[in-house]
């Protein structure tokens, strides 16, 4: 039950990088050409992809501390799993899902007041 969480978040972790990445990319290359990247078919997607992305990141991160609690607190069989390597990746997974989360809500925001 651990392992397909625990890929589960791998996975949403993955995304959230290579989705992060092209952003970046996008971004370097709207400065290098000094093009305005607020078209609004542009937010759209950029919007739909954070959300999508959040979504996932999210619910990995609380997959993963629900597997962490019910190891650790109700069945205790810490000894047996590595408990401290499944709290790391969820705590990881939360401070990415807080990071992921302004940019989210500044997106809908901007799609929403066009």
């Amino acid at each position: 039950m651990g392992g397909v969480l625990t890929s589960y978040l791998v996975a949403a972790a993955i995304l959230q990088c290579l989705w992060s990445l092209s952003l970046a990319f996008v971004d370097i290359y709207a400065l290098l050409v000094k093009r305005s990247l607020r078209n609004a078919r542009a937010v759209c997607i950029f919007t739909i992809g954070d959300g999508i992305t959040g979504t996932l990141t999210l619910g990995a991160a609380c997959a993963s501390a629900g597997i962490t609690v019910l190891i650790g607190n109700d069945l205790n069989i810490c000894a047996e799993n590595h408990c401290a390597s499944f709290e790391t990746a969820t705590a990881m997974a939360f401070i990415s899902w807080f990071a992921l989360a302004p940019s989210c809500i500044l997106n809908f925001w901007s799609m929403a007041s066009r």
